[in-house]
């Protein structure tokens, strides 16, 4: 940051959660107060929570909100950050260095100059323009308040019954969450099949399992409208084909980076609707504004292209790297693969790297193979059957992508792939990876190098 002010710099962060407060902690530790000023401002009434844990909140798994604060205003604040709690900023003026806030309680505006600016205004979840979507019982889970008043809407639904549009990875989970409640569930996705972060043929695994455990999954729905009672509240979700009853609904039809802020001061956005930065994470084109978390794209390491990954180990790694930006240190973010882990009841889903669309979109010629194992040694009891998908790149052999479907154990495995496509590995050179082996963790050839082998055979009859 170039200007001065008195002697002392001011920082200027939008958003109070993890970017913005990783980057505000990090700064702090390398800059004195006396240095730098730091001024946050966050709309809701929390900060450095895990939106990542409401579905498990509202599960009960967590037994409350408070556990999934990571640190209070009030603790933020003693470490001399001025964190502005209920106060939005809405409008950047780059030109003038300063932003407008406003007091969601009170109305009240101002201006505040910074010398620096980071903007990690996150994601916003999709809410489709239908009508009755914005009816008493509709709920999005993407803040603590969020989480609060759908366990309050659930005390309240006598009917018991639920229904999540949307099957990813917050409709799943959400899936879970409510059935645990003791709701009946039904999940309409525009898909064929649930989870589209996963290929078709991994996906309808997932949907056989949560039809077995007593989730009534419907492809191919579109919802046309939330209808809704004589007192107002929601009583079901049409598709042009059915109507389903409902006392609460859970959207979980993913999310958008909440760029509109952005845009309107002129910052650079791509294809995704992300706030473009460079390695540093400072926003193209502007030496004094960086941006971080579910806002900004990012580069794929495997397609070489720009992508948006919503997730909190991103934009926990992208506060830390402005925080020493800005605290006069020197940090990058290389990139992602796509890893990503999720669950719905004892069923773990996990992929990294490329799907197999994402791998045409990207002109990539691949073979494909899909492989059926264990997650321990067969004999060993509590083994429970694991699918693994692995595309590797036409006649070089290296990995592209890696799903994987199964119980107990399969989930965290997606890592051996993660760090294989980090390191650019082939699938040949994955075959002879040391990895643990004793029969309670695994077979003699773990499934993920099960599949690398598959695959290297795969790859060798193209040549």
């Amino acid at each position: 940051m170039n200007g001065a002010r008195g002697g002392r710099r001011r920082l200027v962060v939008i958003g109070g959660d993890a970017a913005g407060m990783s980057a505000a902690s990090r700064a702090r530790r390398l800059r004195s107060a006396e240095e730098l000023e730091i001024v946050a401002f966050e709309r809701g009434h929390f900060a450095s929570y895990s939106a990542c844990g409401i579905p498990y909140w509202v599960a009960g798994d967590v037994p409350e909100r408070d556990r999934l604060i990571a640190r209070t205003p009030e603790e933020h604040r003693a470490r001399d950050i001025d964190l502005r709690t209920r106060t939005e900023v809405v409008e950047i003026d780059v030109s003038g260095r300063r932003v407008r806030a406003r007091e969601v309680d009170t109305g009240t505006e101002y201006w505040t100059a910074y010398d620096g600016l980071v903007v990690a205004t996150g994601a916003r979840p999709v809410r489709p323009d239908l009508p009755g979507i914005g009816a008493p019982g509709v709920h999005g889970v993407q803040t603590l308040d969020d989480g609060q008043a759908l366990l309050d809407s659930l005390a309240r639904s006598e009917g018991r019954r639920a229904v999540v549009v949307g099957a990813g990875y917050i409709g799943v989970e959400m899936a879970e969450a409510l059935l645990r409640r003791g709701h009946r569930v039904t999940v309409l996705d525009r898909g064929e099949e649930p989870m589209s972060t996963l290929d078709p043929d991994m996906g309808r695994l997932v949907g056989e399992a949560m039809r077995g455990m007593g989730i009534t999954v419907v492809g191919g729905a579109e919802v046309t409208r939330v209808l809704t009672g004589e007192d107002g509240r929601v009583r079901a979700v049409a598709t042009p084909d059915a109507e389903y009853p409902a006392d609460v609904v859970v959207l979980g039809i993913g999310v958008r980076p909440e760029t509109e802020l952005a845009a309107a001061a002129g910052l650079p956005l791509g294809d995704h609707g992300g706030l473009l930065t460079d390695r540093a994470m400072r926003v193209r084109g502007h030496e004094d504004v960086w941006a971080g978390g579910d806002c900004v794209e990012v580069l794929d390491l495997v397609s070489g292209q720009s992508r948006h990954v919503p997730l909190g180990t991103h934009a926990n790694k992208h506060g830390q790297i402005i925080g020493t930006n800005v605290g006069g240190g020197y940090a990058t973010f290389p990139g992602v693969v796509g890893t990503a882990v999720s669950k719905v009841c004892d069923l773990e889903i996990a992929r990294t790297g490329l799907r197999e669309k994402d791998a045409h979109r990207a002109g990539l010629r691949f073979v494909a193979v899909t492989v059926a194992s264990t997650s321990r040694a067969g004999y060993y009891p509590g083994a429970s059957p694991m699918t693994v998908k692995m595309l590797a790149e036409h006649r070089t052999g290296r990995l592209l992508g890696v799903q994987i479907v199964g119980r107990e154990g399969a989930a965290k495995r997606v890592d051996i792939a993660a760090v294989a496509l980090t390191a650019g590995l082939t699938v040949e050179r994955m075959t002879g990876l040391d990895l643990g082996y004793a029969p309670p963790f695994s077979p003699t050839w773990d499934p993920v190098l099960v599949a690398a082998r598959k695959a290297a055979e795969a790859v060798e009859r193209e040549h």
